[in-house]
C-alpha cells in the first residue's frame, strides 16, 4: 500500500477497481482547497467493505487512496470529455458534483501541475491496473474488469431526477462479451433494485480504455446509488442493514458474470 493505492493480488480471472475510493489529500495541498472539498464529499464511500466477498472469489483489488479532487483517475489524461454536451467532472476538477468550489481563489492548477499529478498519481494507478490484467491474462485467456463506482442519487446539476440504483456501463456493449453483461444484468433484474444498462452512465475512461473483449479483457462498470448502503449527507455514514440487502445483489452480478468468464476460459 502507498499514498497512491492499495493493492491486493488474487488469482482468478477477475480484478475490482475501484479508482474513486480515496480520501487522501497531500497536507502540503490543503490550503488550496475549500472547506467543501476536504470534505471529500464525493468520494466512492466505502465500497471496499461492500466488495469484500470478492476476496473469496480469488479477486485482485485495486483501490485508489488518493482523492478525486487531486485527480480523477477515471478520466483521460488530456482530459476529453467522454460525455459530449452534457455536465461531467474534469481531470482535476475545479467544482463538486453540487457545483461548490473545490479551489480557493487563485489556487486551482495550471496546466504543469496537472501534468505533474497526472505523473505522480495517475499513471501509477493505471500502470499497476495495466500490469495486474497483463498478469493474470497469462494464466486465463479472459479476465473480468469490474470497475466499482458509487454515487449520490440525487445530484440536479449531473442528471435528471434520481439514478436508478444500479447503473451498469459497458459503454453500449463494446466493452464486455454480450454473455458477461448479460449475467450481470440477470442478477440486477432479480434484485428489486431499479437498475438500467448503458443509460447515464456508460462507463468511465478506465472501462473504455481496457475494456476490450476481443483481446480477453471483458471490462464492467457498476455506478451505484448510495442510498442503497449509506446516508448521502455528512457524515456519510455506512448504514449496516442497508448494506447487508445490497451486498448479495453484488455478490451475484460479479460472480455470475465471472462465472461466464470462467466457462469461456474451459472452451478457450
Amino acid at each position: 500500500m502507498t499514498d497512491i493505492l492499495s493493492l491486493e493480488r488474487g488469482s482468478a480471472p477477475l480484478v475490482i477497481s475501484i479508482p474513486h475510493l480515496g480520501t487522501h489529500i497531500p497536507a502540503a495541498m490543503h490550503a488550496q482547497y475549500t472547506d467543501a472539498a476536504l470534505t471529500v464529499a464525493d468520494t466512492d464511500w466505502y465500497l471496499d467493505r461492500l466488495y469484500a466477498f470478492a476476496r473469496a472469489l480469488g479477486a485482485t483489488v485495486l483501490g485508489a487512496r488518493v482523492s478525486r479532487y487531486v485527480i480523477d483517475l477515471n478520466r483521460p489524461p488530456n482530459d476529453e470529455s467522454l460525455y459530449p454536451g452534457q455536465t461531467t467532472t474534469s481531470l482535476c476538477p475545479i467544482e463538486t458534483f453540487r457545483g461548490e468550489p473545490v479551489y480557493r481563489d487563485s489556487c486551482a492548477p495550471d496546466a504543469a501541475e496537472r501534468q505533474r499529478r497526472v505523473r505522480t498519481f495517475w499513471q501509477p494507478y493505471h500502470d499497476t491496473l495495466s500490469a495486474e490484467l497483463k498478469r493474470l491474462r497469462a494464466a486465463h485467456a479472459n479476465v473480468l474488469l469490474w470497475e466499482a463506482h458509487s454515487i449520490a442519487s440525487v445530484l440536479p446539476r449531473l442528471f435528471d431526477n434520481k439514478l436508478p440504483d444500479l447503473n451498469i456501463g459497458t459503454l453500449d456493449g463494446r466493452t464486455a462479451n454480450a454473455a458477461v453483461q448479460a449475467r450481470a444484468e440477470r442478477a440486477a433484474a432479480a434484485s428489486g433494485y431499479t437498475w438500467v444498462a448503458n443509460g447515464r452512465f456508460k462507463g468511465g475512461y478506465i472501462t473504455r480504455h481496457f475494456g476490450a473483449p476481443q483481446d480477453g479483457v471483458h471490462a464492467i462498470q457498476l455506478e451505484m446509488c448510495q442510498s442503497v448502503y449509506m446516508n448521502e449527507s455528512a457524515p456519510f455514514d455506512y448504514v449496516p442493514a442497508l448494506a447487508e440487502k445490497v451486498e448479495p445483489v453484488l455478490r451475484d452480478m460479479v460472480g455470475g458474470a465471472l462465472e461466464t468468464v470462467k466457462a469461456m476460459n474451459a472452451v478457450a
